[in-house]
């Protein structure tokens, strides 16, 4: 069944939300099972050719990509909490913090960047290197304006007429999961990426901090939607709320506290991969510091040449045999006089 045709539907026509319903309930929606295939084919085309080349891909990274990333925009948008985020508003938000952070964070735990440079022909990879560091992509990924753009974006979406009127519109719906999914990648993907997205100062200890700040950040939506007094989109959720829902205000508290507690789960993991990837820099830089000095410090081989008879090193003898040595030699020096 298509959520976003639920206009038409009575609240009464979907059965109560229960935990094996949470879990068995799916819909399709169109263009994101496009947007899926798209993002999975591209990156099955690039492991594929890397691989044809010799060249391994970690596997580790595939399975980010794909269970995490690609993972999250299928259970946000064709789950059961695509099918009920049109009579309650507690799967709608868990909906939007899927595609807002976790599938961002599957999405460049995958290295996607890396991976279409080293994938693509030398010109090609070269024109998406130039892409991705170009003054527009560096505005829009300097760690300030993404933030802002992330947190903006959130309250955008909760307190403007954007998600009321998406919950009405179907392809404003769509457009609304893309904008959400663009402006998580915004900030993620260039913090965990090993392209130069970020300028020269976001060092690792740096992406760690902000990282950190990111967190904190990110916590704000879901506080202030769990506390907020007016209901969100309230006229709707009023009129389609089932007989079985709770109340919309407890609805609304429940929506804000799993986007603050899954804000929260996800910062974790996001700053454990980023110290891994710094302590993976170091190691690097330090086993190339190593060599350099292996280089520098490497004896000098002298010339191969016939050098002759090395003489023996000259024996140092005990201070009682040098005494008695002189004694005699005064001795004899004695009876030449005579």
């Amino acid at each position: 069944m298509d959520g976003h045709a639920m206009t038409g539907l009575s609240a009464g026509a979907l059965p109560e939300l229960t935990t094996g319903r949470l879990l068995s309930t799916w819909q399709l929606d169109i263009p994101a099972l496009l947007l899926v295939i798209a993002l999975g084919a591209l990156y099955g085309w690039g492991v594929a050719r890397l691989r044809r080349r010799g060249t391994p891909w970690p596997p580790v990274r595939v399975t980010a990509f794909v269970l995490l990333g690609l993972g999250a925009l299928v259970v946000a948008t064709m789950s059961a909490l695509a099918v009920y985020d049109h009579v309650l508003f507690w799967p709608a938000a868990v909906q939007n913090i899927l595609l807002d952070l976790v599938a961002p964070l599957g999405l460049a735990l995958g290295d996607p960047l890396r991976l279409a440079v080293e994938a693509l022909p030398a010109g090609a990879g070269g024109r998406v290197r130039r892409a991705m560091t170009g003054r527009l992509i560096r505005v829009l990924t300097f760690p300030l304006v993404s933030t802002a753009l992330v947190l903006g974006t959130e309250l955008t979406v909760y307190f403007t007429p954007y998600f009321a009127t998406a919950l009405r519109v179907g392809w404003l719906h769509e457009l609304m999961y893309l904008h959400l999914l663009v402006a998580g990648c915004l900030f993620v993907v260039p913090v965990l990426t090993r392209e130069d997205t970020l300028p020269a100062w976001c060092t690792h200890p740096v992406r760690a901090a902000l990282v950190f700040v990111d967190g904190i950040v990110d916590a704000v939506p879901g506080v202030v939607v769990m506390t907020h007094g007016t209901l969100i989109a309230g006229a709707w959720y009023l009129h389609h709320a089932p007989a079985w829902s709770p109340d919309v205000q407890h609805d609304q508290q429940i929506g804000g506290g799993a986007m603050l507690s899954i804000a929260e789960l996800v910062a974790l993991p996001f700053l454990l991969a980023l110290l891994y990837q710094w302590a993976r820099a170091e190691r690097v830089h330090s086993a190339d510091l190593d060599r350099r000095l292996d280089a520098e410090l490497a004896p000098v081989t002298p010339p191969a040449s016939d050098p002759g008879p090395v003489p023996a090193p000259e024996r140092v003898r005990p201070w009682w045999e040098t005494e008695q040595n002189e004694v005699a030699a005064r001795i004899r020096s004695q009876h030449r006089e005579k």
